[in-house]
């Protein structure tokens, strides 16, 4: 049976409110209509662009194309696939408070022709994770990228010779509370990480023992980690330092940045001034050192305490001197505090063993 609001006994201000209700749902929905045109006639559609919408000062995207477009009347073959489109990242000049924000877009946009061939290969390592993931949280990288150039020709106290990440808070030596959880964990084992590095040494110092020999004489390394590679026979020598380096929380292990090990100096020997290749890390000392023995890191001396860690970025100029025996270190290499964890995962990529 049809029913109908006639068949209802309703007073008349009633069925004048009823209608006045259905006259309010219908404007509001034609409203929302109206809304959702406007929303999608602004959408930017390629080839085509909107005055006002770009501010002078950005560069504009671009998609290149293999026909030729004028004005809206374009070339039937210059369809393309998703793979064809040149992805990179541009930006204006910095605000008024030195920031840039990167957004990706579709550029011709080129990496510096100047740039080394490790820096090209590391943008190509880099366009590769964004197509594979996401731009997000890229920026920082980008920038850091397209500008280690300049950074290289720069005379200043801190330069790293591989990567420099920017807007990154950067002092030579850095608190305990920076990876106070690390800190615990490896001073909590320094006994037995002390142990495993005497029997080590007792054995003898030679290649076949596991040692390498680097820079000046007197100096030698026993890896655990080397450039983000693990050496099982040196790991199975120091089974409890092995457990404790995978105990840490930020612990540099999946990329060539980082690296881990004994680190020996004979006496009398030192090591000359130097940077370090990346400011993404920071470098955590622990161990044995002798009497009169200094560390330099940008121009600010610091002594180690022999039992307790010490965090240094060693990206500033640094030197290392002393006069008496032999000064012995476990170098562990962290992440830096302030660099994310997408930053952490694009790193990881590029920089993979």
């Amino acid at each position: 049976m049809h029913w109908s609001m006639n068949t209802l006994p309703l007073p008349q201000y009633v069925e004048l409110g009823v209608h006045s209700l259905s006259g309010i749902l219908w404007t509001v929905l034609l409203l929302f209509l109206w809304h959702c045109y406007r929303i999608g006639s602004d959408l930017p559609i390629p080839g085509h662009t909107h005055a006002g919408k770009l501010k002078s000062s950005s560069r504009r995207s671009m998609i290149p194309r293999s026909g030729s477009c004028f004005g809206t009347k374009c070339n039937a073959r210059s369809k393309l696939s998703r793979s064809d489109l040149f992805i990179s990242m541009e930006t204006g000049k910095d605000g008024e408070h030195g920031q840039a924000y990167l957004a990706p877009v579709l550029s011709h946009a080129l990496f510096p022709a100047q740039a080394s061939a490790e820096g090209k290969k590391l943008y190509a390592a880099l366009q590769k994770y964004a197509k594979r993931y996401s731009w997000v949280g890229m920026g920082r990288i980008h920038k850091g990228l397209r500008e280690q150039v300049r950074q290289n020709d720069l005379s200043t106290i801190q330069k790293p010779h591989l990567f420099f990440l920017p807007d990154v808070p950067s002092v030579p030596f850095f608190p305990r509370d920076a990876h106070r959880h690390d800190i615990e964990v490896l001073e909590a084992n320094y006994c037995a990480i002390l142990a495993e590095f005497q029997a080590v040494y007792q054995r003898g110092m030679d290649s076949k023992s596991g040692w390498t020999f680097v820079g000046p004489k007197g100096q030698a390394v026993f890896p655990m980690y080397n450039a983000g590679i693990c050496v099982p026979g040196n790991c199975r020598s120091c089974p409890c330092t092995y457990r404790t380096l995978l105990s840490l929380r930020t612990f540099i292990n999946s990329n060539s940045l980082g690296s881990a090990g004994f680190w020996l100096l004979g006496p009398g020997a030192t090591l000359g001034s130097s940077y370090g290749p990346t400011n993404t890390r920071l470098r955590c000392h622990l161990l044995q050192i002798p009497p009169l023995c200094e560390l330099v890191v940008g121009g600010e001396p610091q002594c180690w305490s022999e039992g307790h860690c010490l965090l240094v970025d060693d990206s500033f100029l640094h030197t290392i001197s002393h006069k008496s025996g032999p000064r012995v270190i476990l170098s562990v290499d962290l992440w830096h505090p302030n660099v994310a964890a997408a930053e952490r995962q694009a790193l990881d990529f590029m920089f993979s063993p």
